[in-house]
């Protein structure tokens, strides 16, 4: 989290409301930008560092005695319910009690990780400025299906071979297909048919759903954040994603994070351009649309082929953007000139005509050890996933940061594991460090 530029919000005042603090840890915490969160051990921990920037909601049931070993888990609350808190409403109309009665009391506005109609509809009744774009076009570009109408052209241009159809109506082709819903979280969406049995068996359990189907391609995928403006498409580092290794998750498809050390081993500097004029090219129509903000694209390189294509595009700011700006500030701090990604996103949000380059990043990685259904995973008392001390003790004493998660379903976060360093040494396989984190988990 950057803690020396305090003008990364310009005049704008901001209260970002999330469901987990680490997304809003792109930059410092100001007066000027502050957040509004549920109470973990994690967040207790940042507001002793911002102890007047950091608003904490207790969830239903409390979490103020919440251990990684003995109690019992409590959900936290979404954004939307968190919007809704009296907390939420004292500390906006603390802020704005401020604010000279000759200046525009629709601010602070709020920003939130992921838009969604039901957010538009709270902030439209308690008269918020919401900064995120309208999530019915985060919707129809996100969403697996709309996305290919909203794409038009540029659909054939960057995506595999692929139809739209009802799960009863798609023919096997004899060869393996990926079959996409209209959403899905973290792979929960994504299914690989292998044979006209398994194909069989998916028709019959969902036989009228929309699907997408497209070839299947193997290969490394790559993740690559962007801020969309009136004016100016900023690009962020293409980072390697990391997918479905175990024990980090037991779903193939799912995003365990993100090293930026590897992109140029496995990928030329032309297939680095191309991803980037893919990026620059979705990012214009987005922004020709009306989107002002963040949003990021997973592509796949065909290792077979040589060809990139686009996986989808993400409709929001993307998980991997703080850590992202974590790493460009600790280069920043080393001398290299340019903005983070979280401060261009900022300064986008606030109409701002300064939009300097993105510092470069090559190196730096961050794991993510999602909620398996392994035993060891789930305590004693049935529901709250278990991480002994010792093992973030001895993660934190390699030089790794760890923060720890207060999430109880299968597949979500439990650990994010950050290093400065590579942790892969080539596609889905880990490096030194990289077996080191996995073996500290695996004891």
């Amino acid at each position: 989290m950057q803690k020396d530029d305090e003008k990364a919000t310009g005049t704008m005042s901001v209260i970002y409301v999330t469901r987990d603090i680490e997304r809003a840890l792109g930059i410092a915490l100001t007066q000027n930008y502050r957040v509004l969160t549920n109470r973990t051990p994690y967040s207790e921990s940042i507001k002793e560092q911002f102890p007047d920037f950091i608003t904490l909601v207790n969830p239903e049931g409390g979490l103020h005695s919440m251990t990684t070993s003995s109690s019992m888990a409590t959900d936290l609350l979404d954004t939307s319910q968190l919007l809704e808190t009296d907390e939420m409403k004292k500390l906006m109309a603390a802020l704005v009690s401020q604010i000279p009665d000759t200046a525009d009391k629709s601010r602070p506005a709020i920003l939130v990780f992921k838009n969604t109609v039901l957010i538009e509809s709270i902030c439209k009744k308690n008269g918020w400025q919401l900064l995120n774009p309208p999530a019915e076009l985060a919707e129809k570009i996100e969403n697996k299906i709309t996305t290919i109408q909203w794409l038009g052209e540029l659909s054939e241009k960057y995506l595999p071979v692929h139809i739209i159809s009802t799960t009863k109506d798609i023919k096997w082709q004899k060869e393996p297909l990926v079959i996409q819903w209209a959403h899905g979280h973290t792979g929960d969406g994504t299914i690989i048919i292998n044979s006209d049995e398994e194909l069989s068996i998916l028709k019959a359990k969902f036989p009228e759903r929309v699907a997408r189907a497209t070839s299947f391609v193997n290969g490394p995928s790559f993740t690559l954040n962007i801020v969309v403006s009136r004016e100016k498409i900023l690009l962020g580092n293409i980072s390697y994603q990391i997918t479905g290794l175990p024990p980090l998750t037991d779903n193939p498809f799912s995003t365990i994070g993100n090293d930026w050390s590897l992109t140029h081993t496995l990928l030329s500097e032309k297939e680095i351009s191309y991803i980037e004029d893919m990026a620059r090219e979705i990012g214009e129509k987005m922004s020709k649309d009306g989107w002002c903000g963040m949003c990021g694209i997973d592509v796949i390189k065909d290792d077979e082929r040589g060809q990139i294509y686009l996986i989808e595009i993400n409709a929001r700011q993307p998980a991997s953007t703080t850590f992202e700006s974590f790493l460009q500030e600790e280069n920043r701090r080393n001398g290299v000139v340019g903005i983070t990604i979280f401060e261009a996103y900022m300064r986008v949000l606030n109409r701002e005509d300064k939009l300097d380059h993105v510092i470069h990043i090559n190196d730096g990685a961050q794991l993510i050890k999602r909620i398996t259904k392994d035993p060891y995973a789930i305590s004693p008392e049935g529901s709250l996933p278990v991480v002994d001390d010792s093992t973030v003790g001895s993660l934190e004493l390699a030089g790794y940061r760890v923060i720890q998660y207060s999430n109880t379903e299968h597949n979500s976060d439990l650990l994010r594991i950050q290093s400065m360093r590579g942790v892969m040494k080539a596609h889905g396989k880990f490096n030194t460090r990289g077996k080191e984190i996995v073996d500290t988990l695996s004891v």
